[in-house]
């Protein structure tokens, strides 16, 4: 029989790992938040997982040296619950899975999709669908004997479109073209020049391409999105209709491969453009899963994602509600917020 170590603080490590943003807590056995870090974009796909993992690191010592222990011997805690963007297929998780095992921070480690996260942190139990739209889009199901609905979600490729990147990636694209005449007109070319302070949208394109401008900054462009479409841009509210649509064809797709279109569940949405609380997309997205789910329950998380990932992590080691319960206590959130 092999001995298992015994950690320094027994509980969670809880990772969630994003695409521009990533966050760690270690969480006490009985629901207790004992130290958090926050870091940059988790980006397997470019880096490699091996590396990628190994960049968690200073974010895990900071969160460990919150809780007490700046440095340590042997294994930090219990176990490790890592969701993470970019682990989309299960080729992906186990490698994800095999490079935390390399690294002393929990007896045990498992990895998911940060979508099961905000499903997890949507919901009491295992049943139901998620759908994140953040830095990108995707969609998870599940039920409780196990059975899950999911998607590839590598972007263009596997008919991904939209979160925060394809909302501003599309809004220059029209921006630009009504500005050289290849398109019609729209409110975007001007509001997206005026809010990087450039002369035109073909100007901020140009920046960007020459590094002047950072990349990450066009995020920016979808306040501008909607704000132009508060204003009746007509260009604007087609693509929140699009990613209305976008994001109910997902969940419907979802329900119905776990039987649950005809059932109460819980929709489960998240990721910074939803958690926005914008009210031409959640009053859309509401009215779309009304006509095709009516049974469904959307919810909105605003609470960090990392909540997600150390539900999961008290999951795992059967801690009880008890626990649970002042975890989201501790992210000011007991339930999540009706849509």
């Amino acid at each position: 029989m092999t001995h298992q170590p015994e950690p320094l603080l027994p509980g969670v490590l809880a990772i969630d790992a994003g695409n521009s943003k990533t966050d760690v807590a270690l969480i006490g056995t009985d629901g207790t938040v004992l130290g958090t870090a926050r870091g940059g974009g988790f980006e397997p796909q470019k880096i490699g997982g091996a590396a990628a993992v190994a960049g968690l690191a200073p974010l895990v010592e900071q969160a460990a040296a919150e809780a007490g222990h700046p440095s340590w011997n042997g294994v930090l805690t219990s176990h490790v619950s890592a969701c993470l963007a970019n682990a989309d297929l299960p080729v992906e998780e186990l490698a994800l899975r095999e490079a935390l095992e390399s690294h002393p921070w929990g007896v045990s480690n498992t990895v998911a999709n940060d979508t099961f996260g905000l499903l997890r942190a949507g919901t009491d139990g295992p049943l139901g669908v998620a759908v994140v739209c953040g830095a990108g889009i995707n969609c998870v199901g599940l039920l409780p004997d196990g059975r899950t609905a999911r998607f590839p979600a590598l972007g263009e490729l596997t008919g991904d479109w939209g979160g925060g990147s394809g909302l501003a990636v599309t809004s220059m694209w029209h921006a630009v073209r009504a500005e050289d005449g290849r398109g019609g007109p729209t409110g975007l070319a001007r509001a997206i020049a005026e809010h990087f302070g450039l002369p035109s949208a073909g100007a901020v394109a140009e920046a960007v391409h020459l590094g002047h401008l950072p990349s990450v900054r066009l995020h920016e462009i979808v306040r501008v999105l909607f704000a132009v479409a508060v204003e009746g841009d007509e260009v604007a509210l087609e693509l929140i209709d699009r990613q209305a649509d976008e994001i109910v064809r997902l969940a419907v797709v979802a329900l119905g491969r776990l039987e649950l279109l005809d059932a109460p569940a819980p929709v489960v949405l998240g990721g910074g453009v939803l958690a926005s609380r914008q009210p031409l997309l959640l009053d859309n997205v509401r009215a779309r899963l009304a006509e095709a789910a009516p049974l469904a329950e959307p919810r909105v998380v605003v609470a960090p994602p990392v909540l997600g990932a150390a539900l999961l992590g008290l999951d795992h080691l059967a801690v009880g509600t008890q626990a649970q319960d002042r975890l989201r206590e501790a992210y000011e959130t007991d339930r999540p917020v009706a849509a």
